[in-house]
Parts: C-alpha cells; sequence; structure tokens
C-alpha cells in the first residue's frame, strides 16, 4: 500500500462524512507518503472543524458538489486514486424527497465517473449499500442504479482506469445507524422505539467499512463488486446491549416498521449468490465475467441451483453480549 500510495494524489469524496473521516484517519495514520489527500464536500462547516482537528498540510479541503460536473471534474485535476463516498444515506429522507437521492446518488456518481475517465485517475472505489439488494426505498433504489451505472461505464472506459464497488450493511454509529438514537433515548430514560422485535441488521464497525474498501482498492478489478462478511444483531438486542454498557433497564415500546424498512436487509440478491466467489471474510462478484455482451442476453443464461441470498437473517447473529463487545470496539460509546 506505502508503495502504491507513495507521492500520490487521493480524492475522498464525502469526505466530512463518517467513512470519509474514518478513511482518512486510516490513510494518515498506516500510509503517509502520499502527496495529498483532497477532501471534497460542500458542508463547510464540517471541513472547518476536520481540517483544525488534524492540521495537516496534506489534506487539502475543497468545497464543491457531485450533483455538479465542473466541480467534481476541477477536482480531479492531478488525482491518481478516488474513494466515492458522497451519498444521501438516509431513508427518511430519500422517501420524501426521491429525486435529491437521484441527483446525489445517481447523477453524482455519473459526474464522478465521466471525470474520472477524462482525467488520469488510475482507480475508483464506490461505496454501495445493503438497502441496494432488492431495493424498497427510494435510497436503496438509487444506490442500486449506482451500482448499475458503475458496472455499464466499467465496459466502456479506457483500459488504464479500475472501477470497482463495495457493499455493506449498518455501520456502528455512522449516519442512519439505530445505535445513536437508541443511546439518547436509553440515556435519558426514555422509552426506547424499536420498530419490529424480529428485525435483524447486519453490523459492522467503520474500520472494518475501511477494509473492505482497502481490499477492494488491493485486489479490486475493473467492474468487480466486494461484499464483507458481517454478523447480525437484532434491534431488540442492540437496544438489550446499550441499556447493559449504561446499567439501566431496558424499557421500550414496539411503533412497528417503517416506510421504507426491511425486516431483513441483504447484502448479496440470491441471483448474485450464483456468481459470487467466496474469499473467507469477503465475497466479490465478478460484473465482467466472461466478456458478456448484448446478445448474450437473448442468447444464454444461467442454470445454476437457485441458493438463499446472504442476508440478515441467515448470516452469523450475535447475542447480547457479542453485540456489546461489538459496539464497545467500535467506540460508538465514546462519541455519544
Amino acid at each position: 500500500m506505502k508503495k502504491i500510495f507513495q507521492n500520490k494524489t487521493i480524492l475522498v469524496t464525502g469526505g466530512t462524512g463518517s467513512f470519509g473521516r474514518a478513511m482518512v484517519s486510516y490513510l494518515l495514520k498506516n500510509i503517509r507518503n502520499f502527496k495529498e489527500i483532497k477532501i471534497f464536500s460542500r458542508d463547510e462547516k464540517k471541513q472547518f472543524d476536520m481540517r483544525n482537528y488534524y492540521n495537516n498540510k496534506k489534506l487539502n479541503f475543497i468545497i464543491g458538489d457531485v450533483r455538479d460536473y465542473e466541480s467534481v471534474l476541477n477536482v480531479m485535476t492531478n488525482v491518481d486514486f478516488v474513494f466515492h463516498a458522497a451519498a444521501l444515506k438516509q431513508v427518511p429522507s430519500c422517501e420524501f424527497f426521491p429525486m435529491e437521492s437521484v441527483k446525489t446518488n445517481i447523477i453524482g456518481t455519473e459526474n464522478v465517473l465521466n471525470a474520472c475517465n477524462r482525467t488520469n485517475v488510475r482507480k475508483a472505489i464506490f461505496l454501495s449499500t445493503d438497502k441496494s439488494v432488492q431495493p424498497i426505498n427510494a435510497m436503496g433504489m438509487s444506490k442500486a442504479l449506482m451500482e448499475k451505472i458503475i458496472v455499464a461505464k466499467a465496459k466502456q472506459v479506457r483500459k488504464n482506469l479500475t472501477l470497482c464497488i463495495t457493499r455493506y450493511g449498518n455501520v456502528i454509529g455512522s449516519r442512519g445507524s439505530v445505535v445513536p438514537t437508541f443511546i439518547k433515548q436509553i440515556k435519558s430514560n426514555s422509552k426506547v422505539t424499536i420498530t419490529n422485535l424480529d428485525m435483524t441488521r447486519f453490523m459492522m464497525t467503520l474500520e472494518e467499512a475501511v477494509e473492505l474498501v482497502i481490499h477492494a482498492f488491493n485486489k479490486g478489478e475493473n467492474g468487480d463488486l466486494f461484499v464483507r462478511k458481517s454478523p447480525a444483531s437484532n434491534v431488540k438486542t442492540i437496544a438489550e446491549a446499550i441499556s447493559i454498557f449504561y446499567k439501566k433497564r431496558l424499557n421500550f415500546k414496539v411503533i412497528g416498521t417503517r416506510l421504507g424498512e426491511k425486516i431483513h436487509e441483504s447484502l448479496l440478491s440470491i441471483e448474485e449468490k450464483k456468481y459470487a466467489i467466496d474469499l473467507g471474510l469477503f465475497y466479490k462478484i465478478r460484473n465482467l465475467r466472461n466478456n458478456f455482451e448484448y446478445s448474450n442476453y437473448f442468447t444464454r443464461g444461467n442454470n445454476s441451483k437457485i441458493l438463499n441470498d446472504y442476508n440478515s437473517k441467515n448470516t452469523t447473529q450475535l447475542n447480547v453480549f457479542q453485540t456489546l463487545k461489538l459496539l464497545e470496539k467500535s467506540g460508538v460509546f465514546l462519541h455519544h
């Protein structure tokens, strides 16, 4: 990694978000010999705070928006590697304003792809979500189409540009995670609002999300999609673990599944599971397998036995104390 990044310029879109900060911290701690990290976002307050926190001359903060192609093209100047984390991620906001998710998650990604292809970027990693698999909400639908656009573009880009996708589930403590809400409710002695007692969610720390992206960067070929295998917890189990940490009795109410929510999330669909390569800690899907062409859609199929999808119900289930250990490892209690 140090050899690859030596004297190179790295761009992190959405660089002031949860993942962006974690990625920057990883690079500063483990690589160091890069030339520059460009942190691209539209949040000037977060940029101000992040600039003061790191106080590092190798970090270049740039105000801009992935929705604006010229803005994206300008920031790509002299960039070698891109980590595209800019997105609208919260289900409710995308449900109420679906065209906003289209503008950021779909058109914004298209802008990043075109700018990568027009400049000298060598590799770009794009972040997706479990909600893109058989999506039922606007956020997941926009991310699913984002993935399709990346795979289609991977067939058309110049030969020395590699595009890869990573897909992961609930990142503990990130924007949109249920954990900070539960912490706030339990600390204030409020009733914890649990949507459905059967609901499960994949559980991953920010550090594990970064590891997935780094794995994709190191091992990914053009068009590849990577999924990190993750355990899951029942939402009531998560609430119980948090209440144990704060030594409080869990007092909860069931409010019902909300608009755009699934009982269980999937990281691989049944169809994708047919083609997934099991790499131990990761799954890989070769989206450009066998040079599949347009005409093949009329002449070729797949007769593989149908398997189950890979979802938060059939993955490893964490008990209360395993969930508590993972929450403590994530550092979420230190920040809330």
